[in-house]
């Protein structure tokens, strides 16, 4: 830590540049007066770092949590610090294109309101999504009802909406931990989420996008702004985006370039992101717009102005996904595991006094793990961890070769004496996954991950062994979620439909039931079977003509809006029904529900 470089001002003199006006209070809220984002609730971080927290992190606190409307160059005007990512305003010839327009629309609004107060009330006349993470388009319908040009890349609606239907549950649930949602806001608690603050808790909506980006170099133009595209897919997100605007020399890198190292797997989960491909796309993205860009921005932090700057930024961010996926692949390829070579792999001395470099969202630890586990899956290669016990199981066991709950915990306190908390803390959860009665263990473990925790350079971690520490002292305490917007479950394909159906049955319950329904979308035109046989529910197109084949068991005749209503377990009036009218509950009774507040540190 002490080689770090404190002394290098300079993302804090870009973070203050163009600062025009702050928000003031720093505190937005729903119509009936509940609180949705309130960054003035992060004042304590412009104080000296305390003890309780990383001085690394501290300092991307203070950074992160500047708000306020701020000029990037001529025309071009982000609002930064009023939820996790920024909103970025671009005038026009009539009025102003709005990208990213955050993740909730109470949030959106107040950040163009800001805009007009001191731009003038300039009506919306586009919007740019750069990429279908909600934190990007959540707010939209707090900028704009709709009725103007909406561009995203190609696969948008099918990636903005997909994690709402098959992990929603579990990943909301592990979301708390990584943002710490439950957390105070304190020198001892949460201080950040790396990429900014926090995530903001107020209305979500979408708008479908008007036109899609296709291909590389393609270019648009919404209200006399110029767009150059570069596609992304693949990086930070499935399907994303960067963009240059030539009139202004700014180019907007949306998240594939952030002052964070950001994360290749999150602590939420998702689908494994390349760094192989991230890497060369910013690498695509320095040879087509480096040479043009006297401004850099993203969706998330600062700006950084200059073009040997700008390039400089962009090649130590692809050196860095770079380095750790091919060092990665080297050492796997000489046979070491995942957690061997996270101890192995640091990055080149070079790149280790780059600020943003630094794992406040990803970790150099954790993205090498997402890369061995893309390349080679869970299995270490080891036949002892074939077929391990589950935890709790495990745990009994292992609590028993050491001599009980009390030897396991003086061994735990000898480790902590040692400063060795990381084993500590494995022999402690031992302990408590096989008595979650031992209050000793479980007091002590909290102890253990609150210095871990406060330890902690990436603010994800911080947040994940806080929220461990005030599990295990408070119990589960239910997190204020917000749930699926209207918007989304409109957005959804039949297929998502279906398989949001299919994810839920209870195989066993469901072993024994045989049943067929056809679906008729009269809206859309479209007739789906699916049929319930083995557990399965499976889904396929058939034939609308009921002559056609064997009969189902069952016909509906319905919208679209009244199979979102049938499945969201709603009454639903005006579905025509033929056939076994049993069927439809013979389904329902076989679908389970998911648990939105199961136990993380505890069996």
């Amino acid at each position: 830590m002490a080689d770090l470089p404190f002394h290098d001002r300079d993302d804090f003199d870009d973070a203050d540049r163009g600062f025009m006006a702050r928000l003031s209070p720093a505190v937005i809220k729903t119509v009936d007066g509940r609180v949705v984002w309130d960054n003035d609730s992060y004042d304590f971080l412009q104080e000296d770092c305390p003890d309780t927290a990383h001085p690394s992190l501290w300092r991307q606190g203070q950074l992160c949590s500047r708000q306020g409307l701020y000029e990037v160059t001529d025309g071009v005007y982000q609002v930064r610090g009023l939820d996790l990512s920024n909103m970025t305003l671009v005038e026009g010839e009539r009025g102003v294109v709005v990208i990213d327009p955050l993740t909730s629309t109470e949030c959106a609004a107040a950040a163009l309101r800001l805009y007009r107060d001191h731009r003038g009330d300039r009506p919306v006349t586009g919007v740019v999504y750069t990429h279908a993470h909600a934190d990007h388009f959540g707010g939209v319908r707090g900028v704009t009802g709709g009725g103007v040009p909406i561009l995203a890349p190609a696969g948008f609606m099918r990636h903005a909406v997909a994690e709402n239907v098959y992990a929603r549950p579990a990943m909301t649930r592990r979301a708390v931990y990584m943002y710490g949602r439950t957390l105070p806001r304190s020198p001892d608690g949460q201080i950040g989420a790396g990429l900014g603050m926090t995530a903001s808790m107020g209305t979500m909506s979408l708008l479908p996008p008007t036109d899609e980006i296709a291909h590389t170099g393609q270019r648009e133009a919404i209200d006399g702004v110029r767009m150059i595209f570069q596609l992304t897919p693949g990086t930070e997100a499935p399907v994303e985006m960067n963009f240059l605007l030539p009139d202004r020399g700014a180019l907007c890198l949306a998240e594939n370039a952030t002052h964070t190292q950001h994360t290749l797997l999150p602590l939420r989960g998702a689908a494994v992101r390349d760094a192989r491909t991230w890497a060369r796309y910013l690498t695509e993205a320095i040879a087509l717009f480096a040479g043009r860009a006297e401004v850099a921005f993203a969706s998330h932090h600062w700006p950084t102005w200059g073009r040997e700057r700008v390039e400089r930024f962009l090649s130590q961010q692809r050196d860095t996904y770079a380095y750790l996926h091919d060092q990665t692949l080297r050492l796997l390829n000489k046979g070491l595991t995942a957690a061997e070579i996270a101890e192995t792999v640091r990055l080149p001395p070079e790149l280790e006094q780059v600020w943003h470099t630094h794992g406040y969202s990803g970790s150099l630890a954790h993205n090498v793990k997402a890369v061995y586990q893309r390349y080679l899956g869970w299995f270490d290669g080891n036949p002892a961890h074939l077929w391990e016990h589950p935890p709790r199981d495990s745990a009994i066991r292992y609590v028993e070769c050491l001599g009980g709950g009390a030897a396991v915990v003086a061994f735990a306190r000898r480790y902590i004496d040692e400063n060795d908390l990381r084993f500590a803390a494995q022999l402690l959860n031992h302990a408590v996954f096989a008595d979650e009665g031992n209050k000793v263990a479980r007091d002590l473990l909290a102890e253990v991950y609150t210095r871990l925790g406060q330890g902690a350079e990436n603010a994800t971690w911080r947040n994940c062994y806080l929220m461990g520490a005030l599990e295990l002292s408070d119990g589960i305490v239910p997190a204020t979620m917000d749930t699926a917007s209207p918007d989304f479950f409109a957005a959804l394909t039949v297929e998502q439909i279906f398989d949001s159906i299919a994810i839920r049955v209870d195989g066993p319950r469901a072993w024994h039931e045989r049943l067929s329904i056809d679906w008729h979308l009269t809206d859309l035109g479209e007739c789906h079977r699916t049929t319930l046989c083995n557990g399965v529910f499976v889904q396929r197109p058939a034939p609308c003509d009921a002559e056609t084949g064997q009969a189902a068991d069952l016909t509906l005749r319905l919208t679209k809006a009244q199979l979102v209503g049938l499945v969201a377990g709603k009454g639903v009036e005006g579905v025509e029904r033929e056939g076994d009218t049993t069927v439809l509950q013979r389904l329902v009774a076989v679908l389970d529900r998911p648990v939105p507040d199961f136990a993380i540190v505890t069996a």
